[in-house]
């Protein structure tokens, strides 16, 4: 008990003292506030409860792990952090790793965990298909596949109706690239720089982040344009975003009109008079960009690009691998969001809950064109396992109401974290919509200049160390992804800022020596 109360005290002391603090910009830091602040730098925030406990970790060695990663994983450094987490279950919105640690999951495995690691529901219906029906073919019919397929079509507008099951999101992209063509009988089709939308040799061509680029031709006929980022791109004000929270960037529009706006569409304009065929094949598009750092576009953007792209006889596609299923809160799909409709939208990720499994959904007139040109045939595509369980994870959206909690604790969330960009001068940009934020750190607020990527690294670290997991992204990798599964509650929220702040507050003391 009194171990128990020591805690209480020393939680709230926490919080109460991190609150007082007022940070200065980074050019005025003075000896006051280092020695206001130095008495909790090392104290971690008090986690949440939680009811589970894992099973006993029983499997390879974190040292024998590291050598076969070594010898045999692919060489490409795709692991976080300076000792890479081993982890070992997974529970909800918790995370265990093989020490017995326990972690906050605000990445879900980058923006893939919809409804929660190992979700009860999703897990016995995995179980109970497994022991039916592991697997067939699309060359026979099954019930789980046909479910599923009524089950997702609802959830669309007419006339976007007809499904084609795959199994990744890059998979998803190569054939929406593929039908574009197919469709229009051209060959340009146009993607945001910052994009990311695959990294199978065809959507290389979409995906304009330069760490994914080659030296070698790779899917001809693709072409980038200016990314309408109303934080880092040249235009932008305190209206443009569909957020809780915009920029501090001043904006002088009237109402209903949006200056920024005009000049990325001109942009766009100049793209389409310059670097492409007078008949293109198509567009693509993020609702919201997720790689790039959560980035998003004037209100409406994507309204009058669409326009844009169907007068040069190309179709639209919606990329929903990050943004659909409910998880900006407002709408189940992140393009309802821009009040457009695509020709085809391409999903993965949060359809599965992490399971493989992706796909496209279009119109019957694009399908028919497809069929026309090519036989497309998937041997994993409707797998009776990933059917049950995207059919298990839809049904848990809808029970549980995970999109309104998105919504609910997303705007509660991003309001709170947007408090620590009046704080600290090196959080530059707070946003995003429902339980998809980005934190965009950078060296002032003047020059928006890119925090160096050592010191986002150690915030990244600090974070980890005290429970709690977080992404990243941008093209220098100076923004923090944040997309926790969509059962989080705001008592974690409330949790992970205070681990968020406590780590700014440790830079700030390290910069400051």
């Amino acid at each position: 008990m009194a171990l128990a109360w020591r805690n209480l005290l020393k939680a709230f002391y926490l919080k109460t003292s991190l609150r007082s603090l007022q940070m200065c910009p980074s050019s005025s830091l003075g000896a006051s506030w280092l020695s206001g602040s130095r008495l909790t730098l090392h104290t971690k925030p008090s986690m949440p409860s939680c009811d589970f406990s894992p099973e006993p970790y029983q499997s390879l060695p974190y040292s024998r792990a590291r050598e076969i990663h070594k010898q045999h994983i692919s060489p490409v450094e795709t692991a976080y952090f300076q000792k890479p987490l081993m982890l070992h279950q997974g529970h909800m919105e918790w995370l265990f790793d093989s020490e017995g640690n326990r972690y906050l999951d605000f990445f879900s495995g980058i923006v893939t965990v919809s409804v929660g690691h190992c979700h009860p529901k999703v897990t016995a219906v995995a179980q109970k298909q497994m022991g039916r029906l592991w697997h067939t073919s699309s060359v026979f019919f099954h019930p789980p596949m046909h479910e599923y397929a009524e089950k997702l079509s609802a959830l669309l507008p007419e006339p976007l109706k007809v499904i084609f099951l795959v199994n990744s999101g890059s998979e998803a992209n190569d054939l929406a690239m593929v039908m574009a063509r197919a469709h229009s009988n051209h060959t340009d089709i146009i993607s945001f720089r910052g994009a990311y939308h695959g990294c199978s040799p065809y959507t290389l061509g979409l995906t304009n982040v330069g760490s994914y680029k080659v030296d070698f031709p790779s899917a001809m006929g693709c072409r980038s344009t200016m990314c309408p980022d109303v934080f880092r791109g040249p235009w932008g004000g305190s209206y443009c975003r569909d957020s809780p929270v915009q920029t501090v960037r001043k904006c002088s529009c009237s109402p209903g009109c949006c200056q920024a706006n005009e000049q990325y569409i001109e942009q766009f304009k100049e793209t389409l008079n310059t670097s492409v065929a007078k008949s293109i094949a198509g567009f693509f598009a993020e609702p919201i960009q997720g790689v790039n750092g959560f980035v998003q576009y004037p209100k409406e953007f994507l309204k009058e690009a669409f326009a844009l792209v169907r007068e040069r006889g190309g179709v639209c596609i919606a990329d929903e691998v990050q943004t659909g299923f409910g998880r900006l809160g407002s709408h189940f799909w992140g393009f309802q969001s821009h009040d457009v409709l695509p020709d085809i939208v391409t999903m993965a990720k949060g359809i599965g809950n992490g399971f493989p499994m992706a796909a496209v959904v279009t119109t019957p007139e694009i399908a028919k064109s497809l069929t026309k040109c090519m036989h497309h045939f998937n041997t994993f595509g409707g797998n009776p396992l990933a059917c049950a369980v995207g059919s298990a994870v839809l049904e848990v959206i809808k029970e549980e109401n995970l999109q309104k909690n998105s919504q609910e604790v997303g705007t509660y969330m991003i309001l709170k974290f947007a408090e620590l960009r009046e704080e600290f001068e090196i959080v530059g940009d707070v946003r995003g919509k429902g339980l998809m934020i980005g934190i965009e750190m950078v060296q002032d607020k003047m020059s928006r200049q890119p925090l160096p990527k050592t010191e986002v690294n150690q915030i990244h670290e600090d974070c980890k160390d005290m429970g709690l997991l977080v992404g990243r992204g941008g093209i220098f990798s100076q923004t923090f992804r944040i997309a926790p599964p969509m059962c989080i509650t705001k008592q974690e929220v409330d949790f992970a800022f205070e681990v968020f702040r406590t780590a700014l507050i440790q830079h700030m003391e390290r910069r400051s020596k």
